[in-house]
Order: structure tokens, then C-alpha cells, then sequence
């Protein structure tokens, strides 16, 4: 049985869209694209950034006037947190590791007098969320009551909307998706998308609410923001030509606003 089920939307029935981008992994990897974005996710420390990179990070989006999101991981900074380690913790293990993580960045943005907007797991913690209920619910326990980023129809956003936490379904201009609507794995050779191929795939669900998969189906997606990642190639250049094709179709392109 799939772990999806796909809820058919139309993008274009949507006025207002996010668009966020995991920053504070490289050294000034946030310059080009927090002018463009709305929601910036600041990696932690456990698979990248972390220290005087999530400082400059942190400060830098609050200038841009963009919200400051979490976007902790499985401490694994050899594999940029990209490989599964759900059996090395318990629940209740992960959950301490993850809100450490979180901290780092409310500490940081008190200093600016701004408030954590959200939190998003990231690379393989993200996955394993999808389809895991116990990962799932360390991450819930971890964001105490803070939004959360994640796939539409994931155990993650069962297990958000069982405990009342806020769930923002999430999408990606830059990645490749299965039949049943999961994110393509990076080790699978088209799993990224290059610039012409992603704004292919904004334009698709721009015009018709749907997207390609890997395979060839069309599928629907529900979704509340748009994700770049900041290491894909090309990336300020594609985010910013999806901001405009967004706009271009009535889209307005606003940070978002949860709801319980």
C-alpha cells in the first residue's frame, strides 16, 4: 500500500505561496537567494553550518526581512546528514538531539528580537519522517508546537495534526518525485533537477495544479510552500525565475501563515 494518498488542488486556486531554501550549510551559501525567498531553514550544526555560519545566517535573513526556520538532522556531518541512523536512537533520544539542534537558532534570533518561525528536518531525518511514526513523532516533540515543513500526506503531518501542531505541506522546484509522490532519492540518477527542468515543473503546476513524476505520471500535489536547496546548481537563478512565473499566474509570493 502507497504512503501517500494524493488529494487532487490546483495551484492556480491559490493567491499566496512561500518559498523557502535550506541556507547556513556553505559559507555564504544565503547572499543570493534571501532576497528572493520568504522562509529560510538554517542548518543546525549536525549535518552542516552550525557555529559562526548559523550566526552570520541568522542575522543576515533577519536583514532580508525573511523568517527564521530550524532545519535540524541526524548528527552525520561525514554523510551531510544523508544517511538513515532512525535505529541508532530511540524516540526519545532523537527528540533531545533534535531540540538542542532547534535551540541553537531561537537562541540565535532572540538576539534580534525575532521568534523561530518554523522547523524542518532535514535530508534523510525528512525522509525517514515520511514514512516512520516514531521519527515522525521525535520531530513533533522536538519543535514544541512550532510549524513544521514536511510532504503532504506523511506520517509526519499525521502525527502533527494528532498533536495540534501547525503542518506546512511542502514542495521542491528542484527534485524529482515518484509515482506516489515522495521525493525521488538522491542516489537514483535524475533525482535533481536541473534549471530548465525545474521551472518545466513550476510551470506544470502553475497551469494545471499537477507534475510530472520520474516515471511519467502525472500526479497532483497539495502544497504551501516551495523549496530550493542553496547547494543545487544554478539555484538563485532558478528560484528566482520560478518567483517570476509564480507572479506571472496571480501567485503572490508571502511568507506563510499557519494555521491550527
Amino acid at each position: 500500500m502507497d504512503f501517500i494518498t494524493l488529494v487532487s488542488r490546483e495551484l492556480m486556486k491559490l493567491t499566496t505561496i512561500d518559498l523557502n531554501a535550506d541556507l547556513g550549510e556553505t559559507v555564504n551559501d544565503y547572499i543570493d537567494l534571501l532576497p528572493i525567498i520568504t522562509s529560510a531553514n538554517v542548518a543546525c550544526g549536525a549535518h552542516a553550518g552550525g557555529g559562526e555560519l548559523l550566526v552570520q545566517t541568522v542575522e543576515a535573513a533577519v536583514k532580508n526581512n525573511v523568517q527564521v526556520g530550524a532545519h535540524p538532522s541526524y548528527p552525520d556531518r561525514e554523510n551531510f546528514g544523508r544517511v538513515s541512523l532512525k535505529n541508532r536512537f530511540s524516540k526519545e533520544e532523537l527528540a533531545i538531539l533534535l531540540k538542542e539542534q532547534i535551540s541553537l537558532v531561537i537562541t540565535e534570533l532572540q538576539k534580534h528580537g525575532k521568534v523561530l518561525s518554523h522547523v524542518k528536518a532535514h535530508g534523510a531525518l525528512y525522509n525517514d519522517a515520511v514514512v516512520d511514526h516514531t521519527v515522525a513523532e521525535a520531530i513533533v516533540e522536538s519543535a514544541s508546537g512550532y510549524p513544521i515543513f514536511g510532504l503532504p500526506n506523511s506520517v509526519l503531518e499525521t502525527v502533527a495534526n494528532a498533536k495540534g501542531v501547525p503542518f506546512i505541506a511542502e514542495g521542491y522546484m528542484d527534485r524529482a518525485y515518484t509515482n506516489q509522490g515522495a521525493l525521488v532519492p538522491r542516489s537514483v540518477e535524475g533525482a535533481v533537477h536541473s534549471h530548465d527542468l525545474a521551472l518545466k515543473q513550476i510551470e506544470q503546476l502553475c497551469k494545471t495544479g499537477t507534475l510530472t513524476s520520474l516515471d511519467g505520471e502525472v500526479i497532483d500535489l497539495n502544497i504551501q510552500t516551495l523549496c530550493i536547496h542553496a547547494d543545487t546548481p544554478d539555484a538563485d537563478k532558478t528560484a528566482r525565475e520560478v518567483k517570476e512565473l509564480l507572479l506571472s499566474n496571480g501567485i503572490n509570493i508571502e511568507p506563510f501563515k499557519a494555521q491550527r
